[in-house]
């Protein structure tokens, strides 16, 4: 892993670095706290994880957390899992996350855009109002702290009211987006046995209305805890029998009540992928995304009230809460439903320019996408406000950092991120005030102990390891939902390394701090005791025009050989012919190594995905090696199971 490259693509100016937030914290924590006052973000980042209770109460401070009875301490128990934040203080994150209303009343909070690219605001006093009135409703209907209350919506300003309502209660949030199909989302919502149920009657997507009334009878059936189903008429059509209108819960003018509950009480459910088996069911805590999502987007992305906050997000994957939590800064968090690239793949570009987006998030799959069907997203639209794009989902390759340089603006902060909806946040991204490199996250973040581990423990620095937490994070989970005992939290993240959060991504931290993340551990590629992570692959073979995606995986043979396959999905009109082998292997032996060249290439009609789009490489895997279906993958998290059938045969068919 080359790790000299000393010309960054971007470095801030002297007069953007003075005026990031994070600057300005950096020297009211060296006056009030002792952090150093020098050394610029380095020197911040190593005081933050060794001085780990002095930094979260700065970032308390700093944001001016209202804590209605006084912590104890900061941190009562410091051990993984089960380290105790702020013991015996109370808050509530939706009264935190309105708080803009009482200066900001007129301002826009909410920003809804749908497939016509219009963008339609929802004040601060609005959003407020609805909130209080939808809280009040709920408390009627007998949800009390604790309760679990479900939305099936896609990404619109209900959803935003429903769990911010839901949050002033005490109540646990939960939320599907409704391309998710029944099974999908009773394997979810059935773990956590929700009292309420918000459902749209369908939703609109690539210019057509998709109609979900029979999914949501389904959902009213399997779910017998439901005490409401609340009805929201994206489509117009009337509420079914025994539902209540959404215009009904939301029309008082109601001041919101906020239920004051301990640091750690439940804020929302999310879950895992659920590839191979049910989703695991994660919770978080109030105050822990209060504090956590303070520091990393009000540090990090340096957001506050002037900004607007857009990324392409659905209900169904953690990026929606974080985008949701970009109100805590007094932002304007921009809300986009329809599809990505309707009418045309660059649809996001000009979401960002109609609604003067400042930090417009994506993810490095839309921009890969973008860059081979020749978008120009600078030369078709006015940019000028947007000052960051950040991308997640997988790592963006160097071919994305550079087209994004050259065809949006070369005065543009590139934050590549990466964290996981275990913690709802980001384990390395952006820091304002770093240069940007091509193909690397600029660092570690503030008060986490990121760090590249070899298989007995021992750190690395250049070199490739696994990607270890070595302290505790505040939105780490409280538990997992239904996990009684906690197994399988402690299995999930600290079987390998007692103590210490291992969370299944290959990375490099580099000498000079910055971090590379080379995809999943538990599918890297391991030829001759040389490890290379598939994100490596993909990044050089997509960059052929004719190969529209790809899967690879290695898989250990009884005889002690290793087999990998790449599957190749081809952009149309392409074939897989001698010249298009010849130059796949050739790509992967001479930009990353022989020893990855792949035994075979088959070409397959579609990679298959996770449904927050993700590709599923360990249940492939595992389908070649013989698993039946059933056992390999959780059928209802997969985005089309029929594509599964080929690697499937394969398996059956291979001697």
């Amino acid at each position: 892993m080359p790790t000299v490259n000393p010309q960054p693509l971007w470095q801030p100016t002297a007069e953007r670095i003075a005026e990031a937030r994070i600057t300005r914290f950096q020297a009211w924590a060296a006056e009030h706290h002792g952090a150093p006052a020098d050394g610029g973000y380095a020197a911040l980042h190593r005081w933050s994880v060794e001085e780990l209770e002095t930094f979260w109460k700065a970032v308390t401070e700093w944001f001016d957390v209202r804590f209605t009875t006084p912590y104890e301490r900061v941190l009562g128990d410091r051990s993984m899992p089960g380290a105790q934040w702020f013991p015996g203080a109370t808050l509530n994150y939706a009264e935190h996350a309105l708080r803009a209303a009482g200066s900001r009343a007129d301002e826009p909070a909410l920003l809804h855009v749908d497939e016509t690219h219009d963008p339609r605001p929802v004040t601060w006093a609005d959003l407020r109002r609805q909130v209080g009135s939808l809280a009040a409703e709920l408390r009627a209907l007998g949800v009390r702290p604790g309760d679990r209350v479900s939305g099936y919506l896609p990404n619109i300003p209900e959803a935003v009211v429903a769990l911010l309502a839901t949050a002033a209660v005490g109540g646990v949030w939960t939320s599907c987006a409704p391309d998710f199909g029944a099974r999908s989302v009773l394997d979810r919502f059935q773990q956590v046995e929700p009292v309420v149920l918000f459902t749209v009657d369908g939703y609109r997507y690539g210019g057509k209305e998709h109609d979900r009334r029979g999914i949501v009878a389904e959902l009213r059936r399997e779910l017998p805890t439901l005490r409401a189903v609340v009805h929201i008429p994206l489509l117009g059509t009337d509420a079914p029998d025994g539902a209540l209108e959404w215009s009904a819960l939301t029309a008082a003018y109601t001041a919101p009540v906020f239920e004051q509950v301990p640091f750690d009480h439940p804020l929302w459910v999310l879950y895992s992928s659920g590839t191979t088996g049910l989703p695991k069911a994660i919770v978080q805590s109030q105050g822990g995304i209060l504090v956590e999502h303070l520091k990393q987007l009000g540090l990090h992305c340096d957001l506050g009230p002037e900004d607007r906050f857009f990324w392409y997000t659905s209900t169904g994957w953690m990026m929606w809460n974080f985008l949701v939590s970009g109100l805590l800064t007094g932002t304007t968090v921009v809300l986009y439903d329809g599809s990505p690239g309707h009418p045309d793949t660059g649809a996001q570009w000009r979401i960002a320019e109609r609604t003067g987006a400042t930090l417009y998030g994506t993810s490095a799959a839309y921009v890969m996408a973008c860059r081979k069907a020749g978008v120009h997203p600078s030369r078709d639209h006015d940019l000028s406000a947007v000052k960051c794009v950040a991308t997640t989902g997988s790592p963006l390759p160097p071919d994305g950092f550079r087209w994004l340089h050259d065809e949006v603006r070369h005065d543009l902060w590139i934050a590549s991120v990466s964290g996981g909806t275990d913690v709802c946040s980001c384990f390395a991204g952006a820091v304002p005030t770093l240069p940007v490199h091509v193909g690397e996250l600029q660092a570690p973040c503030l008060g986490t102990d990121l760090q590249s581990w070899d298989p007995s423990g021992k750190p690395l620095t250049d070199e490739v390891g696994e990607l270890v937490v070595t302290n505790p994070m505040p939105s780490m989970p409280i538990h997992f939902w239904n996990d009684p005992d906690g197994s399988r939290y402690l299995d999930s993240y600290f079987d390998t390394y007692p103590g210490v959060w291992r969370h299944g991504d290959w990375i490099t931290l580099t000498s000079r701090g910055s971090v590379v993340i080379h995809g999943r551990s538990d599918s890297t590629l391991n030829r001759q005791g040389v490890r290379m992570g598939s994100a490596d692959i993909y990044e050089a073979v997509e960059r052929l025009p004719e190969i529209k995606e790809s899967l690879v995986v290695g898989i250990e043979q009884p005889d002690g050989g290793y087999w990998m396959p790449l599957f190749v999905h081809l952009a149309p009109g392409a074939t897989l012919d001698d010249d298009l082998t010849d130059r796949i292997r050739k790509t992967i032996r001479t930009q990353l190594s022989p020893r990855h060249v792949p035994d075979e290439i088959i070409e397959v009609p579609g990679i298959p995905h996770t449904l927050t789009g993700k590709r599923i490489e360990v249940p492939v895997k595992r389908l070649l090696q013989g698993t039946p279906l059933e056992k390999a993958v959780n059928p209802g998290s997969i985005d089309n199971l029929d594509l599964l059938a080929h690697y499937q045969e394969l398996a059956r068919t291979r001697p």
